[in-house]
């Protein structure tokens, strides 16, 4: 029998962190997200969350799967279902907030994808001690959004080799102010060292915080998630040493390995887009819960149980919402589960992607017009989480591309086959 039950663990950490939600972010979401030229850090939230974090294993999110002050052989593995469950949980609470919390973010997931054991812990101890850091992942650049394949970043070796030297640029890289200016963080940088290889040529690369020629040189002003920096970065002659590679630096030829450094791109995202999910689930969630209680105060009942025939428009409108959301979350939860089995989960990390993207884009506009005027003010949060959770449709691979993705999987196509 499937059982759906939320193990213990993960339910003390929702318990605790629905307080963090209900007190530490809720009552500053309007305030950060009208402020977003200042860049400020919300600190009550981020230094609650790196203390806890810090005694819970490890300075990152995915560190609370072990409330029991470490991993255990005997217990299952629940590493990945804790970290959607945390971050619906955060993001119900204010989606931008949460982009801010401290730690390795996406550039500590690529660490995890396809670091060594050596890195992984060279690079994610930092989050461990000391003061909050951040981490960032950047590979979008203004020529190649989707087309990951046509970045233009490079990077060479040194006459010497013992040095890495990058040059290009990146933007919309989430975090990258705090990871690269606000913190003794990193930022994992995907660039080519062979163009004429296209996706094989793809390799991620640590740059850590105050490494010369690496600038923050924009910062974007945006739809949603304004309490967290979205920022581009140019690299000039930018040097690493040559162990901040992760993975083997080799091009794998053709029928000899494939794009291997493409594949750890979809590695990181294999592991990145449920809770991409997660957070989309959470604003949505956020949403049908301030519209039953809206309808409620209003006096009227959800009357579940009826025939459809018999039920008002709100009724259908809400009852699609909760099923919306429950179909995307039940998804997430798969692919989060096969995460945590090891089990390969493209397909399953694509599908709640474009589920949730697609849900809560829908679930938050269509709060909004239930309330008519009132959901389109700044006097509630409802036109504040339709604008946050349109971000999810878009970034981890936007829901177009990950569409593709399902399709070649289901239909047994190559990206050359069907594009």
């Amino acid at each position: 029998m499937i059982d759906f039950s939320i193990p213990k663990p993960i339910e003390r950490q929702r318990q605790m962190l629905e307080s963090v939600a209900t007190y530490l972010m809720r009552p500053i979401a309007r305030t950060f997200d009208e402020n977003e030229a200042q860049h400020e850090i919300a600190w009550d939230y981020v230094n609650t969350m790196w203390e806890a974090m810090k005694a819970l294993g490890g300075g990152s999110l995915a560190a609370m799967d072990t409330p029991e002050g470490g991993p255990r052989k005997d217990r299952p593995k629940i590493g990945n279902l804790m970290l959607v469950h945390v971050v619906e949980m955060l993001s119900w609470g204010d989606a931008g907030i949460y982009l801010g919390t401290p730690g390795g973010a996406l550039g500590g997931a690529a660490v995890q994808a396809v670091g060594t054991p050596e890195q992984k812990k060279r690079f994610l101890s930092r989050f461990q001690e000391g003061e909050p850091k951040w981490g960032a992942m950047a590979m979008t650049e203004p020529h190649a959004g989707s087309d990951t394949a046509a970045i233009r970043t490079r990077a060479v070796l040194s006459e010497d080799g013992t040095e890495w030297i990058l040059n290009g640029e990146k933007i919309f890289v989430t975090g990258g102010y705090r990871a690269v200016e606000q913190s003794r963080g990193f930022v994992v940088v995907w660039a080519t060292v062979d163009p004429s290889a296209g996706r094989a040529g793809m390799k991620p690369f640590v740059v850590e915080a105050g490494t010369p020629g690496m600038k923050v040189t924009k910062l974007e002003k945006k739809h949603g998630i304004r309490a967290s920096d979205t920022a581009a970065i140019t690299f000039t002659d930018c040097r690493i040493p040559y162990d901040n590679i992760l993975g083997s630096p080799e091009v794998a030829k053709a029928g000899a390995g494939g794009d291997k450094g493409f594949k750890g791109a979809m590695a990181t995202f294999d592991a990145t887009r449920p809770v991409v999910a997660a957070s989309a689930i959470g604003i949505g969630r956020a949403s049908v819960d301030f519209i039953k209680q809206a309808l409620t105060e209003r006096g009227v009942e959800i009357r579940y149980g009826l025939p459809y025939q018999a039920l008002t428009a709100v009724e259908h409108d809400v009852m699609r919402m909760e099923a919306q959301l429950k179909a995307a979350w039940l998804l997430t939860l798969k692919a989060a589960w096969m995460m945590d089995q090891e089990q390969p989960n493209t397909l399953e990390a694509s599908m709640c992607k474009v589920k949730a993207g697609e849900a809560v884009t829908w679930i938050t506009q269509k709060a909004v017009e239930i309330l008519g005027p009132q959901g389109y003010s700044t006097e509630l949060l409802l036109e504040k989480w339709m604008r946050d959770g349109k971000i999810n449709d878009i970034y981890e691979g936007t829901g177009q591309i990950n569409r593709l993705v399902v399709a070649r999987h289901i239909l047994g196509y190559r990206s050359s086959e069907l594009r």
